[in-house]
């Protein structure tokens, strides 16, 4: 009997083939993978993460935007907890949070529960014009509202016939200036926590529903212990776009009181552009948009942690 040793050979070049294949594929796959994040990878560097790099590197130094830079250190930062303005503007922040995000919440549940409980006819064209005020642009809502709380606006003439009238535009009162712009963003909000709500809502089972009815649980009882926690994900989602809306408002700010009157609406967003392009201190403008950013962060990594702690 004659050996060939031939065969072997073959079989590893037969095995070989298969093996070639898969690393060819493998290769292709990820040829193909940074082929397509490529683009998006270079847009989002040059539009998000070098302005980020920049703006923190700027927020170190003392610049007009014009002249030389001097370097500043952590100073710029300290001016924000050591200013009285830029301190106040985070304050006024933190209370538009209650206007945008609370207050609508509050609204918004027993208004979506009713409307989904009560089987409202129309619910589609009543879901449109409630979410109709996050159409339309911040800038066309603020000259609206600014007309509305004038000294001849509707709102004063109605007050005026109560005997009530105000002898200073709301916008123009250092006590009213606020809640006033804050009112503004609840109208605003409570149109996107109110739909967002009551998709939460509709998707709970009728069943839950008669089976409190026959244990004998009232309507309030329902809305706590039914209602409620089934809409805890959208009552969060909720909270977190309503708070970052708050703390990120500009454009309603500038169009209705320009931060005044004095300083009793200025909120972080509008001092960034206040400090930058009027002040000439793109340093501490650079600064309050750092901090800015990661307070908002923060925010919502509480909210959302929170949210996690109860979901368990």
């Amino acid at each position: 009997m004659v050996a060939v040793p031939e065969v072997s050979g073959a079989a590893d070049v037969s095995g070989a083939g298969p093996r070639r294949r898969q690393r060819t594929k493998r290769r292709t796959r990820i040829v193909t993978t940074i082929a397509l994040l490529a683009l998006p990878t270079i847009v989002y560097s040059a539009f998000i993460i070098y302005p980020v790099i920049r703006v923190i590197g700027l927020s170190l130094w003392h610049w007009d935007g014009l002249g030389p830079a001097t370097w500043a250190g952590f100073d710029n930062y300290a001016a924000i907890w050591e200013d009285d303005r830029l301190r106040a503007a985070f304050l006024h922040g933190l209370v538009l949070i209650f206007f945008f995000a609370v207050v609508p919440i509050l609204i918004g549940l027993p208004l979506a529960s009713m409307l989904i409980r009560s089987k409202v006819p129309g619910l589609g064209f009543f879901r449109t014009v409630v979410f109709l005020p996050q159409v339309i642009a911040m800038v066309v809502l603020a000259v609206a509202w600014r007309n509305i709380y004038a000294l001849d606006g509707p709102i004063n003439t109605v007050l005026g016939w109560f005997g009530m009238r105000m002898s200073e535009p709301f916008l123009g009162s250092f006590t009213w200036a606020l809640p006033a712009v804050g009112f503004i963003g609840t109208w605003v909000s409570t149109g996107l926590v109110t739909v967002l709500l009551m998709s939460g809502i509709a998707r709970v089972s009728e069943s839950y529903y008669e089976a409190a009815t026959i244990d004998g649980v009232g309507p309030l009882g329902k809305f706590w212990y039914i209602t409620l926690p089934a809409v805890r994900a959208e009552i969060l989602v909720s909270i977190t776009l309503t708070t970052i809306n708050a703390l990120k408002t500009f454009d309603l700010v500038y169009m209705t009181t320009s931060g005044g009157p004095g300083t009793s609406t200025t909120v972080p967003a509008y001092e960034v552009y206040y400090q930058a392009f009027r002040a000439g201190s793109v340093g501490t403008a650079s600064a309050l948009a750092v901090v800015l950013t990661l307070l908002i962060f923060g925010i919502n990594v509480v909210v959302n942690v929170l949210g996690e702690r109860e979901r368990r």
